[in-house]
């Protein structure tokens, strides 16, 4: 199994920035996959989630800003994230917990500048 994220970048305040997370070796409909984020100092902390039914579930400082989505046939998750904070600041990850395992990607970092 392999994640590949991207997307991340600077951007002020109040800007957008859309995540992706291509997934290899996996088929993407029936897995649970998750956004992670952390921040300089802090705990890795679960951001976002996206079932395999299509339910999406978020972190309430993200709640009404960020939307996670998937494209099963591209074996590609999203995150959407709109009205960016300095808050938000992190660097990015997904990840899917699979056979009892877990697969991170890379990490892409998110910049927001107030």
């Amino acid at each position: 199994v392999q994640l590949q994220a991207s997307g991340g970048g600077l951007v002020q305040a109040g800007g957008s920035l859309r995540l992706s997370c291509a997934a290899r070796g996996i088929v993407l409909s029936v897995n649970t996959m998750n956004w992670y984020r952390q921040a300089p100092g802090k705990q890795r902390e679960l951001v976002a989630v996206t079932t395999s039914s299509g339910l999406a579930n978020y972190t309430d400082s993200v709640k009404g800003r960020f939307t996670v989505s998937r494209d099963n046939v591209k074996r590609t998750i999203y995150l959407q994230m709109n009205n960016l904070e300095p808050e938000d600041t992190a660097v990015y990850y997904c990840h899917i917990q699979w056979r009892a395992r877990d697969y991170w990607g890379q990490g892409t970092q998110v910049t927001v500048s107030s």
